[in-house]
């Protein structure tokens, strides 16, 4: 199963790189994941921001592929313990289709994407930035491959 994390934004300052790059690293064996980033919609005065919003939907959604299973991180999702997205994690492993995990821009995802999503995730009510949300996803996946595993990363 090849796994991809599909974030609308760049240039991450580098505390979020090195830890980004050692959960990937803490991955590698486990669950291999590629991180592809999506530039920004244009915003601005004179911009509008659904069509900033629209613009990375269409970016994402040409990332995403065919045949994936998605899961959109989204407010208006299902909250997953680390048991549930564990066995979550299973399950995908199961079904042998690639998994995509789409993080949106700063005003979420075009309805095109959350159309595409198989499910959406959400992290709580909290309004997390979203360099954060890609810290605690990645974090969120090595734990769920370390409780599948029987790794006593995971304390409960």
């Amino acid at each position: 199963m090849r796994t991809r994390l599909i974030s609308v934004g760049e240039r991450m300052p580098s505390w979020v790189s090195e830890g980004f790059s050692e959960y990937a690293k803490r991955l590698s064996r486990d669950l291999p994941l590629e991180l592809i980033e999506i530039p920004l919609g244009n915003r601005g005065k004179s911009r509008d921001p659904v069509r900033a919003r629209a613009d990375e939907g269409n970016a994402v959604l040409a990332a995403v592929g065919s045949d994936v299973h998605v899961v959109a991180l989204d407010g208006h999702g299902k909250p997953w313990s680390s048991e549930q997205l564990a066995e979550s994690l299973a399950a995908w492993r199961m079904h042998g289709r690639d998994l995509a995990i789409l993080i949106g821009g700063p005003d979420g995802h075009a309805s095109e994407v959350t159309a595409r999503a198989n499910q959406s995730w959400s992290l709580g009510p909290l309004t997390l930035p979203h360099m954060l949300v890609r810290l605690i996803v990645i974090e969120q996946l090595y734990r769920a491959s370390t409780i599948l595993a029987g790794h006593p990363y995971h304390r409960s």
